[in-house]
C-alpha cells in the first residue's frame, strides 16, 4: 500500500471491487448509495471496479431491468473496468463448484420443504435455523429437493472495515443452507463466492443487509481453495418505518435527470459532507471531488441510515 502524490488517495496495488445488483427492479437511492460506496472506495484506491449481474433468480427478475440499471448507472457517470457479467451464462461454474464441494463430503441432499423446516425450525439471524433432519441420510421414501452445505460447528470470523469484529456461529444461527434449490437454481450464497472469486475480487463493499451472507461465504471460499476478500459492509439506507428501501417497500426509482442531485444525497447518507453547491455541478466534477476527498472511516458505523437524513 502507498500514498499517491496529493497525498489524498491510497493506492492499493492489485485492488479490485464490484458493483453486483440484482435485476428485480430500477435502481433506488438506496441502490445508488451501495454502488457510490464501492466505486469511491475502488477509485480511490487507484482500483478496477466491476459490473456484474446477478440475474440467478429468474422468478424475481423484472424484464429489461438489466438495461435499465446499466442507463442509470452510466447516466450517473460510473465507469466501470472489464465487460458486465451476468450470472445466468454461468451456471456450468457453479455445478463444477458443487461437484467440488460434493467430492469433499460437505454437500448433501435434502427432501425437507419450507412448511416442514418452519414447523420444526427456531428462528435464526436469516430465517429458520435448519434442524438437520437430512443430515444423516434423507429418510425413507424421500427424493432430493435441494442440496444443502454442511457448516461446522466452530465460530467463522472476520474484521469488517466499517461494521467491525464480526462472530457468528454458522451451525446454530442459520445452520446447513441450500446451495442449490429445490426449483434448480442456484442459490445466491455459492454463485457470488464462484464469481468474486473468479473475476479476482479483492475487497467487498456492499450493504449491511449483506453482513450475515458473509459467514456463510466465508466458509464457501475456505471448501473451495478461494482467498477471503476484505469486506466493507456499508449501512443501508431505511425509510421513516425503519425498512430497507426496496421494491417491496415501494422505493422510488433513480432519475437520469437528477443525477447530481441524487449523487449528492449518497455522500451525505455516506457521511462524506459534500461540498456546497456541489449538486449543481456537472457529474464528472462531482466525481472528481468525490473520489479525492473519500473516505471510508467517515462512513456511518451503523447497519442503518435514515432516508430523513437527506
Amino acid at each position: 500500500m502507498a500514498i499517491s502524490k496529493d497525498s489524498t488517495t491510497i493506492l492499493t496495488p492489485g485492488y479490485r471491487g464490484r458493483f453486483a445488483p440484482s435485476p428485480t427492479g430500477p435502481l433506488h437511492l438506496g441502490s445508488l448509495v451501495a454502488a457510490v460506496g464501492s466505486y469511491l472506495e475502488a477509485r480511490h484506491r487507484g482500483g478496477q471496479w466491476r459490473v456484474r449481474m446477478e440475474d440467478i433468480d429468474p422468478p424475481r427478475e423484472v424484464a429489461g431491468a438489466a438495461d435499465s440499471i446499466l442507463r442509470v448507472l452510466d447516466a450517473h457517470g460510473f465507469e466501470w473496468d472489464g465487460e458486465v457479467w451476468y450470472q445466468s451464462r454461468r451456471s456450468a461454474f457453479y455445478l463444477a463448484a458443487i461437484e467440488q464441494l460434493k467430492s469433499g463430503g460437505y454437500i448433501y441432499g435434502c427432501a425437507c420443504s419450507r412448511k416442514e423446516i418452519a414447523d420444526s425450525a427456531i428462528r435464526g439471524i436469516d430465517g429458520p435455523v435448519y434442524p438437520g433432519t437430512c443430515r444423516q441420510g434423507m429418510p425413507a421414501g424421500r427424493t432430493v429437493r435441494a442440496l444443502r452445505f454442511r457448516v461446522g460447528e466452530g465460530a467463522t470470523e472476520f474484521v469488517d472495515a466499517i461494521q467491525g469484529k464480526q462472530h457468528q456461529v454458522l451451525a446454530s444461527e442459520v445452520g446447513d443452507f441450500v446451495v442449490q434449490r429445490a426449483d434448480g437454481f442456484f442459490a445466491y450464497q455459492l454463485a457470488v463466492v464462484v464469481d468474486d472469486a473468479a473475476q479476482g475480487i479483492t475487497h467487498i463493499v456492499r450493504g449491511a443487509d449483506l453482513l450475515d451472507s458473509t459467514a456463510r461465504q466465508i466458509e464457501l471460499q475456505r471448501r473451495l481453495g478461494f482467498a477471503t476478500p476484505e469486506y466493507a459492509h456499508l449501512p443501508v439506507l431505511v425509510n421513516e418505518q425503519g425498512e430497507k428501501l426496496s421494491k417491496q417497500t415501494r422505493a422510488a426509482p433513480i432519475l437520469i435527470e437528477r443525477a447530481g442531485e441524487q449523487l449528492t444525497a449518497a455522500l451525505v447518507l455516506l457521511g462524506q459532507s459534500p461540498a456546497a453547491g456541489l449538486a449543481r455541478a456537472p457529474v464528472r466534477d462531482i466525481w472528481s471531488w468525490a473520489v479525492e476527498n473519500w473516505r471510508l472511516d467517515r462512513v456511518p458505523k451503523a447497519r442503518g441510515v435514515s432516508l430523513q437524513q437527506v
